[in-house]
């Protein structure tokens, strides 16, 4: 199924939300008041199996009302902030640090907490509250509203969770529990990922930076690179977040010397360049320092070097810039550092992209399409869908295969591959995802029907058991199919595939083995073999005006159908590599090939060929030289094309 192209990431993104577990709030709501009672929630009730898996682990848990803690409870004490929120007794720093990360933005916070003015306390009219709130999530390719009461785990009458520096501010804790809820329980967010909380928050996408793979501690130039697209990222409204890898169990939360915290999340707050330098000096000297911005979920434990609240380097920066980029000497978790630095010792990022799909932005506009897909374990090889990765060779082909056409000469694509995640309830525990990934292969222009022997791969994403795999990559126009598979064959599970380009690229699914079979084919015929044209190149075209630029393209004819190449400009020795793909029902007919020059009013005719194939199903390679308008024992022009012929009886062979 392909939902057309969304605004998510602007004002179009809630145009259709989902009621989580079919509760609606309106309708609850007014019901709770109407009866003039208080919301429980009966699908995550407030007993220990919402809480953990395997049984309590943390002593007698209260479930109290805001009410009952507090004398003036809210929603927003002085409006929402990253330091609002603490982690508790859960190690779910990874969420945490994303909803630092999402306090930041107030245009996306505000979906996520929904008609928060009317979800405020209002102690003038207490009879307008009916303990329940709702909160949207993006999940698995929609927006989902999740309703829950305002009932919280507490010992000792303080909240276990996620809580804020006030004690009458509740918002991190009713989005933590909204959360939960989704999950299963409090425990399923113990552990986990932070780049797929940033996409449940925005319905952008994600794309992990390997810091130490991609050498940027010892690049200059990938560094300041990298450097800018943070930059971009955060100037654009995405959110971000980091962590240093924990190689082993002891190394988990081990505070190195400099302050930071291994296998710990935390959020970007801030990117900036610094401007260097006093007064006027500053002004016109004009040197900046690569600055970011990092929250430790804890609200303590900051990096201790360079750039730290207190060190002289601040002294370098005037006060007014200190002022702009708030700077501050409190251990409340937050911090700047050196973009230098940064990259010395963390070794991942992730940057979460806003991907704008609106016309009436003045950033880039992308256009998307969503395709919703499953690994399907069948026993006929030609219904099965779930083939494994590429290293299974007899059945990696048997996956669903998707097409999509890049109608640039050059493009940059965007793709992400998200699997539907395997949510445990209560003491099924959490599901375990599968190692997902997928490959790009370069086709015929003209393929319509599933990929049966495997072709140009020219990308492909790493396999990884997350939730979403994501690359940016630059393709030639041209026809390309992705292939999204599990690692291993057999495996079942839903997928949602995401394709932003720059122009539409009409992605669609390939169900279809071969031409099929209708009422008119013994009349018309049913195609006998099926060839593979493939155009490799051309050597030594003259135009009319053998002094002039050329831009010569090719064009496949066979049995009325027809395959243009794109135009290669300003060459006489173009390398075409197109290929076309002909079901033909006389295969004694020729193939017929002519090149022209494009020109501003008339093209060019710069020759033809005409080739028959041995339909035995031999590969044959043909460098021919080139003929005019006439027969095909006319005149020859200057030139020879080399074409490679692939034929078969076999259908689904190609």
């Amino acid at each position: 199924m392909n939902s057309g192209n969304g605004n998510w990431a602007r004002d179009g993104m809630f145009s259709s939300v989902k009621a989580f577990e079919g509760q609606h709030y309106s309708s609850l709501k007014k019901r709770c008041l109407q009866r003039g009672m208080l919301f429980e929630d009966p699908c995550f009730p407030a007993i220990d199996e919402s809480l953990f898996y395997h049984g309590n682990r943390i002593g007698r848990v209260h479930w109290k009302r805001p009410q009952e803690l507090c004398d003036d409870p809210h929603l927003f004490v002085d409006g929402i902030s990253a330091h609002d929120l603490h982690q508790g007794q859960l190690g779910n720093c990874w969420f945490v640090a994303a909803c630092s990360s999402l306090a930041s933005r107030e245009s996306l916070w505000q979906k996520v907490i929904p008609d928060w003015k009317e979800q405020e306390w209002d102690p003038e009219k207490p009879e307008t509250y009916a303990g329940i709130f709702h909160f949207r999530f993006w999940r698995f390719g929609e927006w989902v509203d999740v309703v829950i009461d305002d009932r919280l785990p507490t010992v000792d009458n303080q909240l276990v969770y996620c809580h804020s520096n006030d004690s009458n501010e509740f918002w991190s804790a009713l989005v933590e529990k909204a959360y939960a809820k989704v999950y299963g329980c409090y425990e399923a967010l113990d552990g986990g990922n932070t780049a797929d909380a940033l996409v449940d928050f925005t319905g952008g996408v994600s794309e992990p930076v390997d810091l130490v793979e991609g050498q940027f501690a010892q690049d200059e130039v990938a560094r300041n690179q990298l450097f800018e697209r943070v930059l971009k990222v955060h100037n654009r409204d995405g959110l971000i977040s980091c962590s240093i890898r924990a190689t082993t169990v002891e190394d988990m939360e081990a505070r190195l010397d400099c302050g930071l915290v291994k296998g710990h999340a935390y959020a970007v707050t801030d990117v900036r360049k610094a401007r260097l330098g006093h007064g006027l000096l500053a002004f016109f000297k004009s040197e900046k320092l690569n600055m970011i911005r990092m929250r430790n979920p804890w609200g303590e434990k900051e990096w201790s070097g360079p750039w730290s609240d207190s060190s002289e380097e601040w002294n370098k920066v005037s006060k007014s810039e200190r002022e702009k980029l708030g700077v501050t000497v409190e251990d409340d978790g937050e911090f700047w550092m050196n973009f230098d630095d940064f990259c010395q010792y963390f070794t991942d990022l992730v940057l979460c992209r806003l991907i704008n799909t609106s016309y009436l932005s003045i950033h880039k506009t992308w256009e998307e399409e969503v395709m919703r897909g499953s690994w399907v374990k069948r026993d006929d090889a030609l219904r099965n869908r779930a083939g494994g990765c590429i290293n299974h060779k007899v059945t990696f082909l048997q996956n669903p295969q998707y097409v999509f056409d890049v109608k640039k000469v050059e493009d940059e694509v965007l793709i992400c591959l998200q699997q539907k995640e395997r949510c445990g309830r209560n003491k099924e525990g959490k599901g375990e995802n599968l190692a997902i990934g997928f490959d790009i292969h370069r086709v015929e222009l003209n393929r319509k029907y599933r990929m049966h022997s495997t072709q140009n791969k020219v990308g492909g994403s790493i396999y990884i058991n997350s939730r979403c795999v994501f690359l940016r990559k630059e393709l030639k126009e041209g026809r390309y199919i992705i292939i999204p598979t599990t690692f291993d064959p057999g495996q079942q599970g839903e997928f949602l595939l995401r394709v932003f380009t720059d122009v539409p690229s009409d992605c669609k699914e390939l169900t279809l083995d071969e031409p099929p079979q209708t009422c008119w084919t013994g009349m018309c015929g049913y195609p006998q073999v099926v060839t593979q044209v493939h155009v490799l190149g051309a050597e030594g075209l003259q135009g009319p005006d053998s002094n002039g630029a050329l831009n010569p393209y090719v064009v496949i004819t066979c049995e009325g159908e027809k395959v243009r190449s794109p135009v290669h400009k300003d060459t006489r020795c173009p390398d075409f590599d197109v290929k076309g793909l002909f079901y033909r029902k006389k295969p004694k007919d020729g193939i017929h090939i002519e090149i022209f020059s494009k020109n501003v009013i008339v093209d060019s005719f710069l020759g033809q060929m005409t080739l028959t194939s041995d339909p035995s199903g031999r590969q044959e390679h043909h460098t021919v030289h080139l003929r005019d308008r006439g027969s095909r024992q006319g005149n020859d022009l200057p030139g020879t094309l080399t074409v490679r012929l692939i034929t078969c009886n076999e259908l689904t062979s190609i």
